[in-house]
């Protein structure tokens, strides 16, 4: 049985306990999107920091049909933000590459972009950049690595979107934000369209190892597989020496 208020409060234990030991008196700084993952992981900090230690950053890539959702979730919070619109970037570095970018190339710009600003403005704040990932996300490897998959600490990596979404309840947050569909804020499509399963599947396979789908099932074992990488440390050579 999931006890989410448990996990709530362990979780915020857990941020302060991290800030005690990778600087106590740093800022959270973390980029808002406008989804559930954001929108909890910042009021965890909140909880865990203050208010006045959490600094959200909305980087909306041209026009963002849901940037209100964004500015809601600042707005509830009463934290410290900053709006950087990061087309003019995107645009510029595609136009300097001296080459036609691959479909995937062009679609995981953004978020590595993304990430750059969240530690520029991250280091100009005495601060450390939150991950957003869940566990339904990194287990079939639905994030960029380098982008949305990078941080400094994550509070959400093992709690699956169901988990996430009743902590979610537990924070006084709009239940807009709480139960928004999610998408991938890259291509318009939402994450279940793109996955080919339903998170309550996924989720309900990670925890129980049961879904009646053979087909979802090979194809979550397959991206499971196919991305576990990203999960890992970056191999590295390690040379025999006397």
């Amino acid at each position: 049985m999931f006890d989410a208020l448990k996990v709530k409060n362990d979780c915020v234990s857990w941020i302060r306990d991290f800030f005690e030991h990778n600087g106590n008196d740093c800022n959270a700084v973390i980029g808002i999107s406008g989804g559930k993952d954001s929108s909890i992981a910042a009021a965890l900090c909140v909880e865990a920091l203050g208010k006045d230690r959490v600094i959200g950053v909305l980087m909306p890539n041209g026009e963002q049909s849901d940037i209100d959702m964004a500015k809601l979730l600042v707005k509830t919070l009463d934290i410290k933000h900053y709006i950087v619109n990061i087309s003019d970037a995107v645009t510029a570095l595609k136009a300097s590459i001296p080459l036609e970018l691959s479909t995937q190339s062009t679609t995981n710009l953004p978020p590595r972009i993304r990430m750059s600003t969240l530690y520029a403005i991250s280091q100009s704040h005495n601060g450390r950049v939150v991950n957003t990932c869940n566990l339904s996300e990194d287990y079939v490897g639905y994030s960029t690595r380098y982008g949305d998959a990078a941080g400094d600490f994550s509070p959400l990596s093992h709690l699956t979107v169901t988990e996430v979404k009743e902590i979610g309840r537990l924070l006084n947050l709009p239940d807009v934000l709480v139960d928004k569909v999610p998408t991938d804020g890259l291509c318009g499509k939402t994450d279940e369209d793109n996955l080919g399963f339903l998170y309550s599947e996924l989720d309900r396979y990670i925890r129980t190892g049961v879904i009646e789908d053979q087909v979802k099932k090979d194809r979550i074992d397959r991206l499971h597989k196919l991305n576990q990488f990203k999960l890992e440390l970056m191999p590295a050579f390690e040379p025999e020496i006397n």
